[in-house]
């Protein structure tokens, strides 16, 4: 199970990568083309993919687990490429300290 510390590390430094605040980029409707939309830093779904690269390099830092996402569609909401990427970071863990 990922520890809350976890996701709020997530949201946090998306957000930092996205200019935004949290409740800005993980409400409940806001989407990933809202996000590009609102972020003063982005301009295309390239920008959204390297916030999403910086945040995985982060965590690898940070917390040494590699996380890559699958591609998601600009309609996906931000909630659920949360989900995702907890999802994913887990199953990373798992594997990497099954290794």
């Amino acid at each position: 199970m990922v520890t809350p510390e976890v996701e709020s590390y997530i949201r946090q430094k998306f957000g930092e990568h996205a200019g935004l605040a949290d409740d800005e980029v993980f409400a409940d409707d806001v989407t990933l083309a809202a996000v590009i939309g609102r972020s003063p830093k982005m301009t295309n779904s390239i920008d959204l993919m390297e916030a999403f690269a910086r945040t995985a390099n982060g965590l690898r830092k940070d917390y040494g687990v590699r996380v890559r996402l699958p591609s998601l569609p600009l309609d996906t909401p931000t909630t659920t490429v949360l989900q995702v990427f907890l999802a994913e970071f887990e199953k990373q863990k798992a594997e990497e300290e099954a290794a």
